[in-house]
């Protein structure tokens, strides 16, 4: 069985989605189809770091993932560790299961240990993050946030630098606030995880790769045992008919997405991975 998988980059820029396809090359199972997709926004081109602009894109999210339902794909991820409209994008998706970085972390570190430390990029980001820890239920679990005083389109330009207030902060979480495990609280904070778990000793969750894990894991859950989004209660949806079409709540024809890339895996090249990613832009 196929699996397809979105993923959603909530930024109004195809920076990286060349990137975010490639890592997702790299992980997925034989079987799995990614397509890695951008917003089509003016508003917010670059990150998510402020509240208004979280606010600014949740409509556009809520309609690639209206699209992304219609689409037929299995599972779908929203990229960024705020976990932006997930709640709201749960509601329109469908069959379609939905994930995001903070929740899919959250849930793999609960595995392998009882007390774990986020090393976000700036002290900006941690009451949204905490607010987020706590809504999932992993409060009591959290030992510290650890602030690197880098913005989102910092962690990539000086990766010495990056790398060694990574270790200074992971150091300190581990040996000051008792964390047993560490989680990259941002997605563009790719490329590091296993230089730290090395040198650290302790898990360090990738919340990028854990995400689309996360995803690949529940479509296959709900193609196995038919555990789909529930659609009673608090999960009920829109009415289609009554509302979302007599309304025109949503322009089917014409989902705000901006770049477009598609990776998959195969057994019998699997060199080509990388190669395949860079040949899918359209």
């Amino acid at each position: 069985m196929t699996i397809r998988i979105r993923v959603i980059e909530p930024i109004g820029t195809d920076a990286y989605v060349a990137h975010t396809a490639r890592q997702a090359a790299g992980i997925i199972n034989p079987g799995t189809e990614v397509e890695v997709v951008s917003l089509q926004t003016p508003h917010c081109r670059h990150h998510l770091e402020y509240h208004a602009y979280e606010g600014l894109v949740t409509g556009d999210i809520v309609k690639v993932m209206r699209d992304t339902a219609r689409q037929g794909f299995d599972a779908a991820v929203i990229a960024c560790f705020y976990d932006p409209a997930l709640r709201e994008a749960r509601e329109i998706s469908g069959n379609t299961v939905v994930t995001a970085p903070c929740q899919a972390s959250l849930e793999a570190v609960a595995s392998l240990a009882n007390r774990f430390s986020i090393i976000v990029g700036r002290r900006k980001w941690i009451d949204r993050m905490g607010e987020r820890v706590r809504e999932y239920g992993y409060g009591h679990r959290l030992a510290s946030f650890r602030s690197l005083d880098l913005g989102v389109e910092d962690f990539q330009q000086d990766r010495t630098e990056t790398a060694r207030r990574m270790m200074a902060a992971g150091r300190k979480a581990i040996d000051e606030d008792g964390a047993e495990a560490l989680i990259l609280g941002c997605t563009i904070e790719y490329g590091f995880f296993r230089e730290l778990q090395d040198a650290l000793g302790v898990p360090v969750i990738d919340c990028a790769y854990a995400a689309i894990k996360r995803a690949e894991q529940l479509a296959d859950l709900k193609q196995r045992f038919g555990w789909g989004p529930s659609r009673v209660g608090t999960c009920e949806a829109p009415p289609e008919e009554k509302e979302l079409r007599a309304w025109r709540v949503f322009d089917d024809d014409n989902p705000p997405i901006g770049g477009r890339m598609w990776v998959a895996y195969s057994s019998a090249q699997p060199q080509v991975l990388s190669a395949l990613a860079e040949a899918s832009q359209v």
